[in-house]
């Protein structure tokens, strides 16, 4: 099956690293039967998923499969929606986030997010980068800075943008600009970072610097990504979920995933027979 899969979709061997595990990884977030109806529609139907630290993984599936609306759970901001109804656990550290005591902003300290499209905010650079951290308090424009300096040069930015801190974002590049956000999200130094179809709307070399920055950023974060581009999850992942209206129909290694899939429906899918 691996000669015909790889044929059809012509992708890179998936990332051999998630073949072994020879240290025990701590669960991130457990999620137990999970559902969730945007008013009478069910869009997340027993959902049972568990994400482990400092690895990358991948949700995929077709437009409409209830993706980007699980990763939106993760950090409640689905609960911006009014018309949502949840039921089922999602815990967070062993926590179950969708307890009402759990405060939301103190999950969003914890689990940062990146959108489809780049979003800076109409400020400088600088005032980007360090916008969480004055909202949280800091005013010291010497931690400021180190902040700045710090998350620039891990979103693999610095060098870039070093002379021009204080020069409108809106300069900056769709690619710069992407990676800038990624910047903003660990200046609140997370420990999950979500992102929705980050590359989605970049360029090849653009959509390349952001692979290799998740790469390295897993060492310190653990990162879940949406991505309808199975290339790209099949380069970058550790672990990948395949949804299909609102159920998760496989979800495994990623290498597994795309070489030995259990269910004809995910190979179907990784084929390109449908979505």
């Amino acid at each position: 099956m691996s000669t015909v899969l790889e044929k059809e979709i012509n992708v890179v061997q998936p990332n051999k690293s998630v073949e072994t595990e020879p240290v025990a990884k701590h669960k991130v977030y457990e999620t137990k039967q999970l559902n969730l109806w945007y008013g009478e529609k069910h869009a997340l139907k027993n959902i049972d998923l568990d994400i482990y630290e400092n690895e990358v993984t991948a949700i995929i599936g077709p437009s409409g499969c209830g993706k980007s609306t699980y990763i939106k759970t993760l950090n409640r901001m689905i609960e911006m929606i009014p018309v949502v109804k949840t039921s089922g656990e999602i815990k967070y550290r062993g926590r179950n986030i969708l307890d009402r005591s759990y405060k939301v902003e103190e999950l969003r300290t914890k689990v940062g997010m990146v959108f489809q499209k780049p979003n800076p905010f109409p400020k400088s650079i600088f005032e980007n980068v360090v916008y969480g951290p004055k909202i949280h308090g800091i005013r010291d424009k010497k931690i400021l800075k180190e902040i700045a300096e710090k998350s620039l040069r891990q979103a693999a930015l610095w060098d870039e943008v070093k002379d021009r801190l204080h020069e409108n974002a809106y300069g900056l590049s769709g690619g710069q600009q992407q990676r800038l956000c990624i910047a903003r999200c660990l200046a609140i130094e997370p420990d999950v970072i979500l992102m929705d179809e980050p590359t989605s709307a970049l360029d090849p070399i653009s959509t390349l610097k952001v692979e290799e920055l998740v790469q390295e950023l897993k060492k310190d974060f653990s990162i879940i990504i949406v991505t309808h581009n199975m290339q790209q999850a099949a380069r970058i992942s550790d672990k990948t979920a395949f949804f299909l209206n609102g159920e998760v129909i496989e979800y495994s290694d990623t290498n597994t995933i795309f070489s030995n899939p259990t269910d004809k429906r995910t190979e179907d899918y990784i084929t390109g027979r449908f979505g």
